[in-house]
């Protein structure tokens, strides 16, 4: 199946259903896939770099407030690249994503880092083959307003973003706050192998330690309009491709896709160090399709007033039944308006949580390719898919159009013609 994708170029590529990318090694894209609008044109200094050791420079002698555009190549990196200046924007000076490859080639343990600075924006760029953190952000000390938009994550071993645990000693003004990831493609060509994470042994976590973002002690983080593809460990049980967790307060998680991870969504799991008691505070996540995320489609754990609404997960065969799961304490939680394609929602907590207006059905002939992870409803089935009031908490659909007094369940709305 040849599929076109436009971003001021058109980009061909054949996807497999159920392959975390395209034969090749080529991106995974659709059509339908999120588009990102161009990242404004730098207001500050600007560094022009075309070469690695140019990059290693920029990084050092950037001014708060400066742009460094990174000229159309593919960047090996001998060493780790860090920003520790703040309001630095790192981004391809062509706009192009694709075009920009900042490369570990299978070595770094660790890419691109921001450590002690505010307002770091990584824009436009691939960042690849890593054994460890494709970008680490170094919480401990003191990373917050970091945007991290229309970038490619691909082939990172351990976790694409990281958002590291802060000491307690300072915590809530070290805490990341008012980070933004969107617009990003997390993907891995393949599940993951012993070989490529030394650190991941098959007695510890069975070259399963792997996910897509993992972020402690988040607060009032937007996680939007990004794809996530085959980001799976040695035997199909990695951690989340969105994960927050340890004291997580007030993110928003919509308009993501998911599609044949091991996990989904993660809110919180089911370990706790010494002196965490919940894992996510007051978080949302509404409007976003899960395909085939047989570990959990969506997952709340240890978790207090969150709100997991208007959401389509499809996996009809799922063997563990997951597609959405509740288990240990959830005080406050509210799960609504969810389409489930597969299984009903496994409820092993022992909180009150409110329950409503969610479907379960084996819903593959509503959307328009299940398989494929496209779950629009198609047209000609809208009269079949149960209508619900509209939440006052959830105005517009996965595609950012308006909703109707009485919507439809799920992440979709409607479909354009």
């Amino acid at each position: 199946m040849r599929i076109c994708y436009v971003q001021a170029l058109v980009v061909i590529v054949i996807l497999s259903p159920t392959v975390g990318a395209a034969d090749g090694g080529q991106p995974p894209l659709q059509p339908w896939f999120p588009v990102a609008p161009p990242w404004p044109e730098p207001a500050g200094p600007v560094l022009r770099v075309a070469s690695v050791t140019e990059l290693y420079t920029a990084a050092a002698q950037v001014p708060p407030g400066g742009t460094i555009l990174v000229a159309d190549g593919h960047y090996r990196l001998p060493r780790y690249l860090e920003l520790r200046t703040d309001d630095v924007t790192l981004r391809s000076e062509s706009g192009q994503r694709d075009q920009v490859i900042l490369d570990g080639e299978g070595r770094l343990g660790e890419l691109l880092g921001i450590t002690a600075c505010s307002g770091v924006t990584i824009a436009d760029l691939t960042v690849q083959n890593v054994k460890w953190n494709g970008i680490k952000l170094n919480c401990d000390r003191g990373v917050r307003r970091v945007t991290i938009y229309n970038c490619v994550i691909h082939n990172v071993w351990q976790r694409g973003i990281k958002g590291v645990m802060v000491p307690e000693q300072n915590r809530e003004q070290l805490r990341p706050a008012d980070c933004r990831v969107q617009y990003c493609l997390f993907y891995n060509d393949r599940p993951k192998r012993y070989e490529d994470d030394e650190a991941d042994r098959p007695d510890n976590f069975r070259g399963n330690y792997i996910g897509g973002m993992d972020i402690m002690y988040a607060q009032r983080w937007t996680i939007s309009d990004n794809v996530f593809v085959g980001i799976r460990g040695r035997s199909g049980e990695g951690r989340g491709a969105i994960f927050l967790w340890v004291d997580a307060r007030d993110c928003l998680v919509e308009r993501n896709v998911l599609i044949d991870c091991d996990s989904g969504i993660c809110l919180g799991n089911s370990h706790r160090a010494p002196g965490t008691i919940t894992h996510c505070t007051g978080c949302v996540v509404r409007n976003n399709f899960v395909t085939r995320c047989t570990e959990n489609g969506i997952l709340a754990d240890y978790t207090r007033d969150c709100r997991i609404l208007h959401n389509t997960i499809h996996d009809p065969s799922s063997p563990l039944k997951r597609l959405i799961r509740l288990v240990h304490d959830n005080d406050g939680l509210v799960v609504a308006h969810n389409l489930l394609s597969g299984p009903a929602m496994r409820i092993e907590t022992a909180s009150l949580v409110q329950v409503e207006g969610n479907i379960t059905r084996d819903a593959a002939d509503w959307f328009v390719s299940a398989e494929w992870g496209n779950l629009h409803l198609r047209p000609e089935v809208r009269h079949e898919v149960p209508l619900v009031a509209r939440r006052d908490d959830v105005s517009d659909d996965v595609d950012r159009q308006p909703r109707a007094a009485q919507t439809a369940v799920g992440a979709d709305e409607s479909i354009d013609e």
